[in-house]
């Protein structure tokens, strides 16, 4: 009992008796026995609980060990980590935007701190005629031939719903999206009635769960939908296959975490868990999946409809590919969303080891359109860690026509990376339904640091278009960028990323073996492989 691991704990004790003589002796106030006491009775309970052997061997001194672990992000942020350690933002990249976001200066002095020698370093490769163009606003279309067509920025704020972002947060988004001219996600917690605040562009995101058009069994309401459809601030209607960050998981809204404003939001009652099915009942096919986009695409009037998904298994694409060629229904656009993806809490297993990451998910779907001769009639959004003007170009070059972003967004809304997202506990308001929290959030600055972020950094995608000779983001293609793949070699993108021609997949033109081998085994009724080929 006398080992220096109870040292702190006979310390208590001695401080204890010392201040309870001189307190007897009238020396001292018996308020001063408050302290030891406490730490005394600490350390007899850490000796006699059983959940803890750290705090039954080193009583005392063990919570020392818990308040370091409790700290230790903090401190590895503001004082460890390097400015370029990803984990999984560097301060490099939050900087960036809240740089951008204040309207600060974002120049660099003395040249940059990247390492232009190491593998995997990227460049975008600049013209000796570079250009002059007028502005910053690059926009695509998006359903050029529907009753409603949606002209839409090539940056946009990607899903996060209403539940998983304050009231404040959303509504700080939606007047920033509103400012810029640019689109926001609602994510698969539904159009709240923040997101109408401020009158934004919506896509509206529907998911298994059918959060905002559901019955009361969790099955699709075709009217429920019709009506919030309807609203003119509703853009484009995106069905949610998969996420990034867990995709092919589902999810679960505990029912002590469901405000009466989540409940009227998603349409769900008080006192359950607000259940999201890894699988649509709506379909089970790739035709039927197809057929749902058709009738939501009808049943909103002819806006813009298509889907999203995190790739996985490559046959199922291909499946909805060869589904699109036999039916004749296409979606008008399909964002893709990178393993490396997630603004909210998933299984660790699926953060590091599930879905395919961005590069390779917009890759395939990129060629698999190019192949079967449709990629010009349907675009494709991409997501996954965009935070500079040099990301967004990349992919854009890879195969995208545009980009969205979560966590850079919420970092211009005052997200300081502290990862208590799934705690209810955020620091700065964003992710958190405690409305005293959430009330340090003041929409109408976060809403101009929004839109200063989002127009800070197309006018440095302008400045990179510029330097490349270019005269649209569009012209964007993957013989631009550059990639250094050991000490003394670099190569092309165009060179290390395999690309279909027009028509390849329909004249059996498979040209690389990914296509050879999962292009024959997909199956347009069906999400499974053929199974007489798939086992050969």
């Amino acid at each position: 009992m006398f080992s220096r691991r109870y040292l702190a704990m006979w310390c208590a004790i001695a401080l204890l008796v010392v201040c309870a003589a001189l307190a007897a002796t009238h020396h001292l106030s018996w308020f001063w026995l408050v302290v030891p006491a406490a730490l005394v009775a600490l350390g007899v309970f850490d000796l006699t609980q059983q959940h803890h052997a750290i705090l039954r061997n080193y009583p005392l001194w063990g919570h020392l060990r818990f308040i370091f672990e409790f700290i230790r992000p903090e401190i590895r942020q503001y004082f460890v980590e390097d400015d370029t350690d990803e984990k999984p933002f560097s301060r490099a990249q939050r900087s960036i935007v809240y740089q951008r976001a204040k309207n600060d200066v974002d120049s660099r002095p003395y040249g940059t701190r990247i390492d232009v020698k190491a593998i995997a370093h990227e460049w975008i490769s600049h013209s000796l005629a570079p250009t002059t163009l007028d502005g910053h606003d690059f926009r695509i279309v998006v359903g050029p031939d529907r009753a409603q067509p949606y002209s839409m920025s090539i940056f946009n704020v990607s899903a996060m719903s209403f539940g998983s972002l304050s009231a404040n947060a959303i509504m700080a988004l939606n007047l920033g999206a509103k400012k810029g001219n640019f689109a926001h996600d609602t994510g698969e917690g539904s159009m709240s009635k923040y997101h109408r605040e401020h009158g934004g562009d919506i896509i509206w995101e529907i998911a298994s769960g059918y959060f905002g058009c559901r019955n009361d069994d969790g099955s699709f309401n075709a009217e429920k939908f019709a009506k919030q459809a309807a609203e003119p601030q509703v853009k484009m209607i995106e069905v949610k296959l998969s996420q990034g960050a867990k995709p092919g998981h589902g999810g679960v809204l505990p029912a002590a975490k469901i405000t009466p404003e989540i409940a009227e939001t998603r349409g769900v009652p008080m006192g359950r868990d607000c259940i999201s099915p890894a699988t649509h009942s709506e379909f089970s096919t790739p035709r039927e999946l197809l057929e749902f986009v058709e009738r939501l695409r009808t049943l909103s009037g002819g806006k813009p409809t298509g889907f999203k998904l995190c790739i996985g298994h490559p046959w199922e694409f291909f499946g909805i590919a060869k589904a699109m060629l036999e039916t004749g229904i296409l979606p008008d656009f399909i964002v893709v969303d990178g393993a490396e993806g997630g603004t909210g809490a998933a299984p660790l297993e699926f953060t590091d080891h599930v879905g395919v990451p961005l590069q390779e998910g917009l890759l395939l779907v990129h060629n698999t359109l190019v192949g079967i001769g449709l990629r010009q009639r349907i675009r494709i959004g991409a997501s996954g860690k965009m935070i500079t003007a040099f990301d967004i170009a990349k992919t854009l070059a890879i195969g995208a026509d545009w980009v969205n972003a979560a966590r850079g967004f919420m970092f211009a809304v005052g997200c300081i990376q502290a990862q208590t997202c799934h705690t209810g506990r955020c620091p700065t308001g964003v992710a958190t339904q405690d409305p005293v929290r959430q009330r340090a959030l003041v929409v109408p600055d976060k809403a101009d640091r929004v839109f200063s972020f989002h127009h800070n950094t197309l006018h440095a995608l302008q400045e990179i278009i510029q330097a490349a000779g270019l005269k649209h983001p569009a012209e964007l293609r993957a013989h631009h960028i550059v990639r250094r793949v050991s000490s003394h070699e670099v190569r092309l993108m165009s060179d290390l990323l395999k690309y279909l021609e027009p028509n390849d997949l329909l004249n059996g033109n498979y040209r690389y073996t990914l296509f050879e081998k999962y292009w024959p085994i997909a199956q347009s009724d069906s999400f499974s492989p053929k199974a007489e080929l798939a086992a050969s």
